[in-house]
């Protein structure tokens, strides 16, 4: 009886070890488990995706100048001791967050590692401790994406289909890498492109220089007058497209591209005008200027109703007498100076790249035109009149470029990064000739008098000569103490005799400036001269 309880135990213990060994057999031979226990040996991290960078207009880089550095780090290990001095704050932050870990991560240092016994790896830095281009070339968000400006615009181009390079680490349940293993880098296969503008490292910075010395808040255009590409495009306030979330709530609109918003323009509108009446041979009409001009009972007055006299063109320009560009606008007729403008490029988006594009700003319509008023606030940049500064460059360079108008351009190919040839270039504007070249002439010859004699003496440089216009435009906006804030500009070209750039400097919203707009003007053609030299 006790032999056969024996055997019955011995039966069961048999059969349990059988069943046992038989599910070990079918875990052992299972490939989905195998494969489960492979993925969780192995830990893949991803580095940035890969961009193309953009280019000035010579091949220089002006994203991707500065070197950064990912270290790899480790659980159990040093380090965390090691990388942080090495660590940005927000890298330190993560550090300390991190420091329990159980699988290793990547940390973008400041410098390169390696001799502190740490896996590093290299990789371009999007955008320089002084970037440059901010507002034109844009931002990312936190995947790599583009969010603003060329970034956005030209995102599937730069970005390709997204590759990123990989660091894969065969590692232990502790997260610690296997005894006799090392990270596996995996480079991706890349095949978006690079990006050439139409501007000039040198002159970006220079006039990058300037702005920040002169202006708390505005841009600054230059273009070759030649072909109308922009060379230099600086809006201010700026900020740091590497930490966007910084500026989001400043005051100034920091991520505001100013050189493609509208504003109002006041007087750097008046050679619209003078370029009409000089085509229809209305460059004889004198006027008589007493400080201000009545038109069916409104009054409107010059500058701190200063009397001028009697004034012809020259002498209006000169001056910026805005009783004469009134009676020169009755003179012309709505139409023809609305035409003018049009034909200038005013009231007309101009594009950038792919969907990004200037403001069309206003132009009023020529029935809001029939009313005297609102013809002789247009006569001289005021009234409904909204433009952008590119536009004010297109207008100011189709005079230094003999008449002939061209849409201001910033791009010029996209190219392979790897060999340097082109995959596809960008096609020119089409150029027309919108006057004629002995009225371009005439126009540099008086823009010349109001640098030299006029109004815009400020923007004379120490360097060679320019000619241009000023501008002060009303905003209707004012300070708590109530004075209004104005838009103060300066359109012109240099030298003045032979144009080679054409220079536009847009204070907005501004009461007293440090430095006139005229003065900020002769220290870029100072700056281009120099570079020149």
């Amino acid at each position: 009886m006790q032999a056969r309880r024996l055997a019955a135990v011995y039966a069961a213990l048999l059969a349990g070890f059988a069943v046992v060994l038989c599910r070990l057999y079918l875990a052992a031979s299972n490939t989905g488990y195998a494969a489960r226990a492979a993925g969780q040996s192995a830990v893949t991290l991803r580095l940035p995706a890969r961009r193309g960078n953009f280019y000035d207009c010579d091949g220089l880089p002006l994203t991707g100048l500065d070197e950064t550095w990912y270290a790899l780090c480790l659980p159990g290990e040093s380090s965390y001791v090691r990388l942080y001095d090495a660590a940005t704050a927000a890298g330190q932050a993560e550090l300390y967050q991190r420091r329990n870990a159980a699988s290793p991560f990547l940390l973008e240092v400041t410098q390169d590692v390696a001799s502190l016994g740490v896996y590093t790896y290299p990789a371009a830095r999007r955008y320089c401790a002084v970037p440059l281009c901010q507002h034109l070339i844009g931002y990312l968000d936190g995947e790599g994406r583009g969010v603003s400006g060329l970034e956005a615009a030209l995102d599937e181009v730069l970005a390709g289909s997204g590759g990123q390079d990989t660091v894969t680490c065969t590692v232990t349940g502790q997260g610690r890498l296997v005894e006799g293993t090392g990270p596996v880098y995996t480079p991706a296969a890349f095949d978006g492109a690079g990006v050439q503008l139409t501007i000039s490292r040198p002159i970006q910075r220079a006039a990058e220089a300037v702005a920040a010395e002169t202006m708390t808040s505005g841009c600054i255009l230059v273009l070759d007058v030649d072909t109308a590409q922009v060379r230099a495009s600086v809006s201010l306030p700026g900020y740091d497209p590497g930490n966007v979330s910084a500026s989001l709530d400043d005051a100034g609109s920091p991520l505001l591209d100013r050189t493609l918003a509208a504003y109002a323009v006041g007087s750097v509108f008046k050679p619209v005008l003078a370029a009409a009446a000089l085509e229809a041979g209305l460059d004889g009409l004198t006027v008589e200027c007493p400080g201000y001009t009545v038109v069916d009972g409104q009054v409107f007055r010059c500058a701190s109703g200063t009397a001028h006299g009697t004034v012809d063109l020259a002498a209006a320009l000169e001056k910026s007498c805005n009783g004469y560009f009134i009676r020169l606008g009755q003179a012309l007729g709505a139409e023809t100076v609305l035409d003018a403008a049009r034909q200038l490029g005013f009231g007309r988006r101009v594009r950038v790249a792919g969907s990004l594009q200037s403001a069309a700003g206003v132009l009023p319509a020529l029935d809001t035109l029939g009313a005297s008023g609102q013809l002789a606030n247009f006569s001289f940049g005021q009234g409904q009149l909204l433009a952008t500064p590119l536009q004010v460059a297109a207008m100011m360079n189709t005079i230094a470029a003999g008449g002939v108008y061209r849409a201001p351009s910033f791009l010029l190919r996209t190219l392979d990064e790897a060999t340097g040839e082109t995959q596809e270039s960008a096609s020119l504007p089409a150029a027309r000739q919108v006057f004629s070249a002995s009225t371009a002439q005439r126009l540099r010859e008086l823009l010349a008098g109001v640098v030299a004699e006029g109004t815009g003496r400020e923007a004379a440089p120490l360097y060679g000569d320019a000619a241009g216009k000023t501008g002060t435009a009303q905003t209707g906006q004012f300070t708590a103490s109530g004075e209004e804030k104005m838009n103060l500009w300066f359109a012109g070209f240099c030298p003045a005799g032979d144009p080679q750039y054409t220079v536009v400097v847009l204070q907005d919203g501004q009461t007293q400036p440090a430095h006139s707009s005229a003065a900020v003007f002769a220290q870029v053609c100072e700056a281009l001269w120099l570079l020149e030299q």
